[in-house]
Parts: structure tokens; C-alpha cells; sequence
């Protein structure tokens, strides 16, 4: 009489597989070369074409930093593009906090990019040439330099918006570490 083997299937921990296969996992490997990352961001390997390059995250920011999205386009065009493109991916918008709903390859908004051009910076403007651009276009047209200047007013509030914009990203971006 042959004896019955003890399952070791019982209990906690569960030593068995809780699926019926145990054959290992396929993960999809970077397209970057020399990159052993996760590849799990797909990008077109050109324009209108079905194949596509599978990137880690890092390369695919890298891949995609030189993208615009609006190039071709004058002003009211683009405006009308980004408020259709905001409407239709609320979603997106929702799920910043998440760390994958920001735009681009993470580095500046189009609100950001506003305000640097407002302040006339360039993209990779530091925090601090921020600091010093908004001081020096703030002490030109502040209500106390210039009293009773409409245009004036009006140019340091666009400033004073700028700044904020750009302060509060900073913010985001250090308590996000």
C-alpha cells in the first residue's frame, strides 16, 4: 500500500503558487540601449506609424522632450487645440497626483511655459533666475513706481501671476523629492 504524501499547501504562508502556472513573468525590456528598466511606455517610431519603441520612463521623457505638440499652429489655433484637448482629458488633469497625468516629459506645464515667457525666461530657467527676472520687472512697474499707470497695473499683476504659477511648481517639485 503505497503511502500518500503531505501536501505543503496548507495554511499560512501559502507555499504554492496561487495561480494555476508557475511559468515566469514576461517583461518587456527597454528599446534603449544598454537600459535593463521596465520598457512599458510605448512611443511611435515615426510619425503615423503602428510600430512603436518601448520605453522605461526616464528614456521615454527623454525621447519625447523635443515634442511640440502645437508646432505649425499660430496662436488661436493652439489655444483652441489645448482647450479641446483639456476638456476631452479631464482625467489626465485629475490624476497629476498620481505622477503620471503631467504634461510632457515632466519638467514644465503649459501654464509654466506661459509664465516664463512672460517674465521672458527661458524653459530650463532656474527657481532662482525666477526670483531675480520677477523682482526686477516687478520694481519696474510696481502701483507705488508708477501711480494712477493703468498698463502698468495690469503688467505687474501678470508678473505677480507669473510668479506664483511658477513658486507653486517649485513647491510640487520639492515636496515631491
Amino acid at each position: 500500500m503505497a503511502r500518500s504524501r503531505r501536501s505543503d499547501n496548507w495554511g499560512f504562508p501559502r507555499w504554492g503558487g496561487y495561480e494555476s502556472s508557475r511559468e515566469a513573468v514576461n517583461v518587456r525590456i527597454c528599446d534603449r540601449h544598454g537600459c535593463n528598466e521596465k520598457g512599458d511606455c510605448p512611443a511611435p517610431k515615426s510619425p503615423n506609424s503602428k510600430e512603436r519603441w518601448y520605453f522605461c520612463e526616464k528614456h521615454a521623457a527623454e525621447y519625447n522632450k523635443g515634442w511640440d505638440y502645437f508646432e505649425g499652429l499660430d496662436k488661436e489655433e493652439a489655444a483652441n487645440r489645448a482647450k479641446a484637448e483639456r476638456s476631452e482629458n479631464a482625467g489626465y488633469a485629475e490624476a497629476q497626483h498620481y505622477g503620471w497625468g503631467g504634461g510632457g516629459d515632466g519638467s514644465r506645464s503649459a501654464d509654466e511655459m506661459r509664465a516664463l515667457e512672460v517674465l521672458e525666461l527661458e524653459v530650463d530657467a532656474s527657481f532662482d533666475d525666477v526670483k531675480k527676472a520677477w523682482r526686477a520687472k516687478a520694481k519696474e512697474v510696481h502701483p507705488d513706481v508708477r501711480p494712477g499707470d493703468e498698463e502698468a497695473a495690469k503688467a505687474f499683476q501678470a508678473y505677480q501671476l507669473a510668479y506664483e504659477v511658477l513658486r507653486q511648481a517649485e513647491e510640487r517639485r520639492e515636496w515631491k523629492g
